[in-house]
């Protein structure tokens, strides 16, 4: 990992730095714009390394509103996931992550590529599921943050802005305030 030049990214008060990288990438989990699967069971995808029980299975499945139509944890899931739709790919990764229990998740753009019925159903599981987690959120589409407890606004790789979405909101000349309203 590269040292910072300054500051610090703690999680749970340990300095990311200080941690092996292992220990990082399990306390971290990320949900990409184009959502992983790979070709094998359902029970598989969801977990990896074998560790959860089938009924830590079902009930990820329940959270994420698919258990009903996977049926079985021995789904056969097609190469990069081709016989789910993307909001199905996607809430899949939603329930792995639930499953790893991470302490941050990292979102990026996860709803960019789904219609806006699905992008509904994911920022609702998102807000139930994540509940008590940290969530860093990539996103274009500005009403999937707004919930959010801070917003921090770039622009050519420099911190813009950094506040509550109310507080950004309510300064008409807020950067933030002006990308909400030209949408």
């Amino acid at each position: 990992m590269v040292p910072s030049a300054t500051g610090s990214i703690s999680i749970d008060g340990v300095d990311i730095q200080s941690m092996a990288i292992t220990t990082l990438r399990a306390r971290l989990t990320i949900i990409p714009q184009d959502p992983v699967l790979f070709s094998g069971s359902l029970r598989f995808n969801l977990d990896p390394s074998g560790r959860c029980s089938d009924d830590e299975l079902w009930a990820a499945l329940k959270q994420v509103q698919l258990a009903d139509f996977v049926g079985t944890l021995e789904f056969e899931v097609a190469e990069k996931g081709s016989n789910v739709s993307v909001g199905q790919r996607q809430l899949l990764c939603i329930a792995r992550a639930l499953l790893r229990k991470s302490k941050v998740v990292v979102l990026d753009e996860a709803t960019a590529n789904i219609d806006l019925e699905t992008d509904r159903l994911i920022q609702q599981k998102i807000t139930e599921c994540f509940d008590g987690v940290t969530r860093l959120i990539i996103a274009h589409r500005l009403d999937t943050i707004l919930d959010s407890d801070r917003i921090l606004v770039l622009d050519a790789g420099r911190v813009k802005e950094f506040d509550a979405p109310a507080t950004l909101l309510a300064d008409k000349d807020s950067a933030f305030a002006q990308l909400v309203h030209s949408t």
